[in-house]
């Protein structure tokens, strides 16, 4: 199984969640600028919607995007997701939110059309982080385990620091307890992130 990445791209929510999971699993760099691999292959033969992630299993078919590779890694491996009835739903609605109301937001902010697009979605994100603070059962999103949406809302922390949004303090310290995580750690080490 192999898994496009990009160091510090979204793709790092998969990266974590996959350590979490214990999975074995090649990792491939892709270049965004140039849409290659590091081998040199165009990736848009790999993937034609031309980002990351894309998790390649060992029989050749591919899926993307990271509500459903986290969602097929917590399936995969039950203890990352919310248990009981919803247990699934509810992680399903959590990467929906985290993907559409934070990860979408950030295009605005990175690649602004103008500077009150910049704005507006700074301001959105700061009330949406704010939400998410609220949101937290305890250490985490669902309580005291961490789950795949943990490891997607930590990568959209990060952007938040990268981009100088400043986030609720709950949020702040929950970066730093996931950062102490050695499947994070493990993943910022092969990504070449601080």
């Amino acid at each position: 199984m192999k898994l496009y990445y990009s160091p510090g791209a979204c793709s790092l929510a998969d990266h974590i969640a996959m350590h979490e999971a214990g999975m074995d699993f090649d990792r491939v760099r892709v270049d965004l600028k140039t849409k290659t691999t590091e081998t040199g292959q165009n990736f848009n033969e790999i993937n034609p919607k031309s980002y990351v992630p894309t998790l390649e299993f060992d029989d050749g078919q591919r899926l993307t995007e990271n509500v459903a590779i986290l969602s097929w890694v917590a399936h995969r491996k039950p203890s990352l997701s919310p248990s009981g009835e919803l247990g699934a739903t509810r992680l399903v609605e959590m990467l929906a939110f985290i993907s559409t109301e934070l990860h979408k937001q950030f295009g605005r902010v990175f690649k602004p059309a103008s500077n009150e697009e910049a704005s507006a979605a700074r301001e959105k994100l700061g009330q949406r982080f704010q939400l998410v603070s609220t949101m937290l059962k305890g250490d985490y999103l669902f309580g005291a385990e961490a789950s795949v949406a943990d490891a997607y809302l930590f990568t959209m922390l990060l952007w938040a620091k990268e981009a100088n949004i400043e986030v609720p303090q709950k949020l702040a310290d929950f970066a730093q307890r996931m950062r102490t995580r050695p499947a994070v750690q493990l993943a910022l080490k092969h990504e070449g992130i601080e």
